[in-house]
């Protein structure tokens, strides 16, 4: 197993254990930069916090970091 493979591993891991931390953590972040922005790219935010999220249940396998 490389150095890649145990990274992935661990941040698996730390995703299965801590998801929904994680996925609180995107949301607060898409909610300062649309306050920061003044909403001007609210839906690209937006999007940018769902394909987070998304990446993250990809990185576990479930569907509950949402």
């Amino acid at each position: 197993m490389g150095f890649l493979d145990d990274a992935k591993d661990k941040l698996t891991d730390a995703v299965d254990k801590h998801g929904d931390k994680v996925a609180d953590g995107i949301d607060k972040a898409a909610e300062l930069l649309d306050d920061k922005t003044g909403g001007k790219h609210a839906d690209k935010i937006a999007t940018g916090a769902v394909k987070a999220k998304d990446a993250l249940d990809k990185l576990d396998g479930k569907n509950d970091d949402l």
